[in-house]
């Protein structure tokens, strides 16, 4: 029997009201890295996607532009498509939500909800503009939050306190179209009541969600679940529901089913059956094939909540996994017109490699629902330092040498490569579970710890100079070193498919798979050396940010959130400290002796009768699982929300037997002494903070 596996993949629909940016890239990257992963591993993985096209947000659009909707997306999916396509994104299928397939398996869905009796139908207070003559959608319309009394909000939810409300319990709203006073009035509309499916929901969303998710998404379980209405008045721009003239599904109901139809259009191009990529009622084993969502966190409710309620109640597969990642920042701040830090993908395009940020995402992104900042500093030097100077470094030197003074072909391998190249080797197995648990930035920790070692290599064997004297010990120098990196470009094949498709073609090669890591390059020709990879100046990065800097009054601030509302942080209270004391300088040789290293947070509890520790269990990786003590209670009062964080900690601490068990390492935290915390060991007696990640 064959161990490969069937596996299906979406990334949230990017909607056809706008351009794709840095924002979004954050997720549809790693989805690719993910997919490119799993195909390099030789399991079957299709990789589906599509615009999001309906909605009030088009229908206005393309009015006021005087074309059709069909036009306006039609032109945003040639250029999301063509976006998406610079930067290396491969999707096996990038469809429309606007398709004849997309109709009817949500005529399908909605039937089997319908049969069910899922769905209810109510007569519903709405606001209506008299002056646009349409019931107003929930995002035409703001005014003031009726739990906290914040303003200029959106008519479904609040982004200061995060309640949810109708649009009717606005205060003072506001058509965000014309600016006039909307009125009330009274309309039915479909529901799908979520209710009968509690205690379904309630089982699932722990197993398919990772602790963090699972634990917001629970609160909403200390009640009964609210009907979700899956209606919209006209006009509207969508498919209209069966047997209700006038009434609309809900963009947000078609939507997630356009992942089932852009997976149903791949398999009528491809021969295939959809029941056994999709598995329904009609058909199909569920438990052959394996359903993976990436999906921003302002979006978790829909994916986690909704959308599995729907699948079951109309006996679809729901999705093995929903993988949620944060927001992410520019310098530490949101994303910014007015500061040129909201970039569009063609202006980075513009100005930068598609590399360069693929490989920095890689190196950032750590598999959790922590936002990512891109700091363009750290940018610029991450490229050049790690990726041009140390990476690619390998490849420049040792095959131009090779060619240059050597014939360009290699040798066989002496005991001291072949170490080397057993060592890259070895690392196979860590880096194919940090790519499968989506921990990417340690994929790029272990990379670079190859290049160090395969640079170290190199430079202590000084071909340079061996050349002029013995050039077939030099032969053999240039062997190990580059079969280092072939090995290094074939981890990097995820991450950079074009940098590996070029250094495939340098050994000769037409095809790499995971099992290419098994085999070694000896007394063969090398192929014509093609730059693989080039240093990035800080006078592209000012360029691209002059190029998406909005003048003031032309546009106000901006985050990458989608339709759906995204919490803002709690105001940040500052507090008056003491100064500490700074400790005894130490030599640098001592702090050498640290090993530092990144681990998961598997499981943090509480340790009864102490009231200021914390019991950890670290995932550190291939150092296998570690438990630390940390005085940090009072910081973290539930400490179920550090599970799946990352933190940094010392592995060579010499274990430490306490009354409540035996530690085996220190915690890194930083913050504010006995506010926020400062660098708290695990026998400290007081002390708080957030982990250093």
């Amino acid at each position: 029997m064959s161990d490969k596996r069937k596996i299906v993949v979406t990334s949230a629909l990017p909607y056809a009201n706008g351009d794709i940016h840095l924002g979004h890239l954050v997720e549809y990257i790693q989805t690719d890295f993910w997919v490119r992963f799993q195909k390099l591993r030789g399991n079957e993985c299709v990789y589906v996607c599509a615009d999001d096209t309906h909605g009030t947000p088009i229908m206005i659009r393309s009015r006021k532009e005087g074309i059709t909707p069909e036009e306006l997306i039609a032109r945003s999916h040639a250029e999301h498509l063509r976006d998406f396509t610079d930067f290396q994104i491969s999707f096996d299928n990038y469809y429309t939500t606007n398709s004849p397939e997309n109709k009817a398996l949500s005529e399908r869905i909605f039937a089997a909800m319908d049969s069910s009796g899922a769905v209810t139908r109510k007569s519903t207070p709405q606001l209506y503009c008299e002056h646009c003559k349409m019931f107003l959608p929930d995002r035409f319309v703001k005014g003031t939050c009726p739990k906290c009394g914040a303003e200029n909000q959106y008519g479904d939810s609040c982004d200061h306190c995060g309640s949810t409300y109708g649009a009717e319990e606005l205060g003072a709203p506001k058509c965000t179209t014309c600016g006039a006073t909307p009125v009330v009035k009274d309309t039915e509309h479909l529901y799908f009541e979520l209710e009968p499916q509690h205690d379904y929901l309630e089982k699932w969303i722990p197993g398919h969600t990772t602790s963090d998710v699972s634990n917001k998404l629970l609160e909403w379980f200390k009640e009964p679940l609210r009907g979700w209405c899956i209606s919209r008045d006209a006009p509207y721009f969508g498919f209209e529901i069966p047997g209700h003239p006038g009434k609309f599904f809900y963009v947000w109901v078609d939507a997630p089913i356009g992942y089932i139809a852009s997976l149903q259009n791949w398999c009528e191009k491809n021969g295939r059956n959809l029941d056994d990529y999709w598995p329904s009622s009609h058909g199909g084993d569920e438990s052959a094939v394996e359903l993976y969502h990436f999906i921003g966190k302002d979006i978790i409710r829909f994916h986690c909540l909704f959308w599995p309620g729907m699948l079951h109640a109309a006996g679809f597969k729901g999705p093995n996994k929903v993988f949620v990642h944060g927001f992410l920042t520019v310098n530490g701040e949101k994303m910014s017109k007015s500061k040129g830090t909201f970039v569009n993908a063609r202006t980075y395009l513009d100005n930068l490699p598609p590399e360069a940020l693929r490989y920095y995402y890689a190196a950032k992104l750590g598999g959790t629902t922590d936002d990512m900042d891109l700091n363009l500093s750290d940018f610029v030097q991450r490229v050049n330092s790690d990726l041009v100077g140390k990476i690619t470094n390998i490849a420049s030197r040792g095959g131009q040498m090779l060619q240059k003074k050597l014939g360009g072909v290699l040798g066989s391998l002496d005991d001291e490569g072949r170490a080397l190249v057993g060592k890259c080797r070895e690392a196979g197995d860590t880096i194919a579970k940090f790519y499968e648990e989506r921990r990417f930035n340690q994929v790029v920790v272990e990379i670079c710890r190859l290049a160090d070692a395969a640079n170290e290599y190199f430079d202590r064997r000084e071909p340079w100079k061996t050349v002029k004297t013995d050039p077939e010990t030099t032969r053999v120098t240039l062997t190990a070193a580059l079969n280092a990196f072939r090995l290094i470009a074939i981890y990097l094949k995820p991450v950079l498919p074009a940098y590996a498709d070029k250094a495939m073609a340098l050994f000769g090669e037409t095809e790499w798979n995971w099992a290419s890591l098994a085999e070694t390059r000896e007394n063969c020709a090398l192929g014509p050396y093609e730059y693989l990879a080039s240093r990035i100046d800080s006078k592209q990065v000012d360029a691209m940010i002059a190029a998406a800097t909005v003048k003031p009054g032309d546009s106000g601030e901006v985050s990458h959130e989608s339709r759906a509302s995204k919490n803002k942080s709690a105001p940040v209270v500052h507090k008056t400290i003491d100064v500490p004391q700074i400790k005894p300088e130490i030599a640098f040789g001592d702090f050498e002796k640290l090993d530092l290293r990144v681990g998961v947070v598997e499981a943090c509890e509480i340790v009864p009768k102490s009231s200021k520790l914390l019991k950890f269990t670290i995932d550190a990786g291939p150092l296998g699982k570690r438990t630390i003590f940390s005085g940090i209670r009072g910081a973290y009062p539930e400490p179920s929300a550090l599970v799946g964080k990352e933190v940094v900690f010392v592995a060579n601490l010499a274990p430490r037997k306490m009354s409540v068990g035996t530690s085996e390492g220190m915690i890194l935290y930083a913050g504010e002494p006995g506010i926020s915390g400062g660098v708290v060991s695990p026998f400290a007696s007081a002390g708080a903070g957030t982990p250093v990640t």
